[in-house]
């Protein structure tokens, strides 16, 4: 195999700065897709109202209506950028990669970004609606409730990114396999604890303290773990067959 000069190792200096670069490139990225959210941006907080049954919230201060406005354009301009940053840190680990890892880095790259999209989708669609119908209405004999628009917004686009970004699992389990950082058995072998633990995240990361959106919230990420193992049993023994 011929070693081109992009397979050839850089020093510490030129990874920094190849690190450098790529993040100044994914920074940029954010920036403009930032930007171009925010012209849109009073059209996000109303869709992402929706979920909680109200059509508006309030502000308590001179600076919370414009800081909000930017804070949901940086999550739509994160979201947006997301194939530039996945193509960024591929650009950055490309040249120590075999040619054949090299095709198959980007094979895997939209599958990455369609299960970012699929994460952020199933959280706005199934669980926002779900745990906001919870806590909304929580006591509402006794507290009349109005949303801030600060704290609102900041938990949902938190909450949106985060499931976006679980849902990352299956891929990296696969990759993980697939350059022999684990193998297959070893990840089967923590099916249990698994299980398991996904419930104890669930607890976790769910606002609401009822079992149902504990459990709407673990079941998926179980079936992500599957999803994941059932992926990897195509990453094992690919490389072997590649180098023959």
């Amino acid at each position: 195999m011929t070693v081109t000069a992009r397979d050839k190792e850089l020093s510490l200096i030129q990874h920094l700065d190849e690190l450098r670069r790529r993040m100044y490139v994914m920074a940029i990225g954010v920036g403009v897709m930032t930007a171009i959210s925010f012209t849109f941006a009073e059209t996000l907080i109303r869709i992402l109202l929706l979920p909680s049954g109200q059509i508006s919230c309030i502000t308590l201060a001179p600076t919370e209506g414009f800081a909000t406005f930017m804070r949901v354009a940086l999550f739509a301009g994160i979201a947006m950028a997301m194939p530039i940053i996945v193509w960024q840190i591929f650009a950055y680990v490309d040249p120590a990669l075999m040619p054949n890892e090299r095709r198959f880095v980007l094979r895997l790259g939209p599958f990455v970004v369609l299960l970012f999209i699929t994460g952020m989708a199933f959280c706005y669609f199934l669980l926002l609606p779900q745990a906001l119908g919870f806590l909304v209405n929580f006591g509402g004999d006794v507290f009349d409730t109005q949303l801030r628009c600060a704290e609102y917004l900041s938990f949902v686009t938190t909450f949106i990114l985060g499931m976006g970004i679980v849902f990352e699992v299956p891929a990296i389990m696969f990759a993980l396999v697939r350059v022999r950082i684990l193998r297959r058995a070893q990840i089967a072998g923590f099916r249990r604890y698994v299980f398991l633990g996904v419930f104890v995240v669930a607890a976790l990361i769910t606002p609401t303290p009822d079992p149902f959106n504990q459990t709407l919230v673990a079941v998926p990420l179980y079936v992500l773990f599957e999803l994941g193992l059932f992926l990897s049993r195509f990453a094992e023994g690919r490389p072997a067959a590649a180098a023959s």
